[in-house]
């Protein structure tokens, strides 16, 4: 993450001594947008090595943040994540006590303090589909084993007031931006989203928040990170988000910033996901506009870390900002996908002669319409509507 507020090594000294380990040096961590992060070196650590890392939230109210600890804990064994530390003086008192009791934040001038242990691996510069499979599971296992937490509600931080952002941004763009944005908030709204589950959500399970051992050939998994925008959520939304990234190839700005989504990486993701926790026909509909609206939101969150930054007088090199539009593209590919659906027909015909039995709106209609007949003598037929006229 960028580093926004400045600290002395007497002040990580004392906060890292709250947390029972003991400090040598603080490295900054220049990845990310929202928060101030270091890696921690301890006495123990050679040259070269740390075991933790300190996180100071820049935003996130401190209650939030003990219920990330929470999460993570719960999460702990059996996913890989980094469970923050226990302040020793309550660790000390409720040695035996519910993982709720316990207190993981230090409060530093009204923001969260937290220490983590770093996890092993590093951060893919591409993807593969069997990555792709892998953490498809992964977002499954995560989904299922956070349903623990009940209420869910009462675990969850609120979700963004996206649509604040996206009324503030849309006065400013040009007007085909905007239409692409109003269209796709439209056909969210038209989603049957009272039929859609929901339940605690990452929201942010980008390749850049997951760690891989990459050593051998063959990608593992060894860390999922940043917790910090859990939320309840359709689990669709969070499945869009990950793969949004996961199966996205993006360009460097030397090669244009192209904007590449891979749809068998999809693929390989939603196998994944579904050796866990399996979809239901609602949640398949509405995948094409999550992905599109999921889009929407990343492009509207850095256009508003663009806004924070300026407002705020935020500047250096250590503040980094990801370029919004390549969201915004990607936005734009799924809402083409979703278009040409919704201009497309599946026609359900016989064989010998072509004669029309059925025209469906979805392959998956026409596909049931094809077992229910229970014969090898129909075809199924993909057409525009113009071509069907």
């Amino acid at each position: 993450m960028s580093v926004y507020t400045q600290l002395t090594d007497d002040q990580f000294a004392a906060f890292c001594q709250s947390f029972g380990v003991s400090f040598a040096r603080a490295i900054p961590i220049t990845q990310g947008i929202k928060n101030s992060n270091w890696f921690i070196q301890t006495t123990d650590d050679v040259d070269g090595t740390y075991s933790y890392v300190f996180t100071l939230f820049e935003e996130r109210p401190p209650a939030d943040i003990e219920k990330m600890a929470v999460i993570l804990n719960q999460l702990n064994g059996k996913l890989p994540v980094a469970a923050p530390l226990a302040v020793i003086e309550s660790n000390s008192a409720q040695a035996d006590g519910d993982i709720d009791d316990k207190r993981y934040v230090i409060h530093y001038e009204d923001k969260a303090i937290t220490l983590v242990p770093c996890l092993a691996g590093s951060h893919p510069e591409q993807t593969t589909q069997a990555m792709c499979h892998d953490i498809g599971a992964a977002l499954a296992m995560l989904h299922e084993t956070l349903q623990a937490l009940q209420p869910s509600e009462q675990y969850g931080v609120p979700l963004y007031p996206w649509a604040d952002v996206r009324d503030r941004e849309m006065q400013f763009m040009p007007g085909d931006e905007a239409k692409l944005m109003s269209d796709i908030w439209r056909a969210y709204s038209e989603l049957p989203l009272t039929t859609l589950p929901k339940g605690l959500c990452h929201l942010d399970m980008f390749a850049d928040n997951t760690l891989w051992n990459l050593q051998k050939g063959e990608a593992r998994l060894t860390g999922l990170l940043d917790f910090t925008e859990v939320s309840v959520e359709h689990y669709v939304m969070d499945i869009a988000i990950t793969i949004n990234d996961f199966c996205t190839t993006w360009g460097v700005a030397e090669q244009g910033e192209s904007v590449n989504f891979d749809r068998s990486k999809m693929a390989a993701f939603l196998q994944g996901y579904e050796s866990i926790r399996p979809l239901n026909s609602d949640e398949k509909r509405a995948l094409p506009v999550m992905l599109a609206k999921a889009a929407v939101i990343f492009w509207l969150l850095r256009l508003n870390v663009i806004h924070y930054n300026r407002t705020e007088g935020r500047t250096g090199d250590n503040i980094m900002v990801k370029n919004p539009d390549l969201m915004k593209r990607l936005a734009a590919y799924h809402w083409a996908h979703v278009e040409k659906s919704q201009n497309t027909v599946f026609v359900l015909s016989t064989k010998p002669d072509n004669q029309i039995v059925g025209v469906f709106s979805s392959i998956m209609q026409a596909e049931q319409a094809q077992e229910t007949l229970n014969s090898s003598e129909f075809a199924i037929k993909e057409y525009t509507l113009d071509q069907l006229s």
